[in-house]
């Protein structure tokens, strides 16, 4: 089984877990950053970083060799403007480079004259995730088949959990958004302050 025999999605959920156990060090700044313009707010998985690590490792050994702007035009989107028309923007850079720093100390990239290629470690070790993926996906699908079979589908305690560890996340994000706002009324309300005592003097 090659990469190109295994979902996309799949395969790079695997890779990033993966390169997580590897222990690749995730950066503070991730827990706060957005990863674009054309993005609202900072995402809301906890592990968005090492599935952008797997995305890129993918696109370069699918695409490469690739260079930084050709990638944050591709993970790129539309900025919403409000009654305004929707304009392009690029993704992070900082992100994109700090993705391919990590993937060049792994050996699972290196640089080239026209931008980063896989290397052959790297596509050893897609391949051997793909294998790892395909077995899981259909090990997965004859499980389900299987539960189909016997009862109506119900969520597993798996699946209960990932609910849970989702809105406690979404729950944060709304807590340091209220935060950030509260931290604004009360920079406002000092400002006001000092214009108030500046048009007294």
């Amino acid at each position: 089984m090659t990469v190109f025999d295994v979902p996309a999605a799949a395969l790079i959920k695997a890779i990033a877990a993966d390169l997580r156990k590897q222990g690749i060090e995730q950066p503070e700044w991730t827990a706060f950053v957005k990863t674009g313009q054309h993005r609202e707010r900072a995402p809301d998985s906890p592990d968005w970083f090492f599935e952008r690590l797997a995305s890129v490792l993918y696109r370069i050994y699918k695409q490469g060799p690739l260079g930084t702007e050709s990638l944050r035009t591709y993970y790129g989107g539309k900025k919403r403007r409000g009654v305004r028309r929707p304009v392009f923007r690029k993704a992070s850079g900082k992100i994109i480079r700090v993705c391919l720093q990590q993937l060049e100390k792994q050996g699972l990239i290196k640089k080239s004259k026209k931008g980063r290629v896989i290397t052959g470690k790297g596509q050893a070790y897609l391949n051997r995730q793909a294998k790892q993926a395909g077995a899981f996906s259909k090990q997965l699908g004859k499980e389900k088949a299987a539960r189909k079979e016997e009862k109506p589908e119900e969520k597993t305690a798996e699946e209960k959990n990932v609910e849970a560890a989702l809105k406690k996340q979404e729950k944060e994000v709304k807590d340091k958004e209220r935060a950030k706002e509260d931290e604004k009324k009360k920079d406002k309300k000092k400002e006001d302050k000092k214009r108030e005592e500046k048009a007294e003097n």
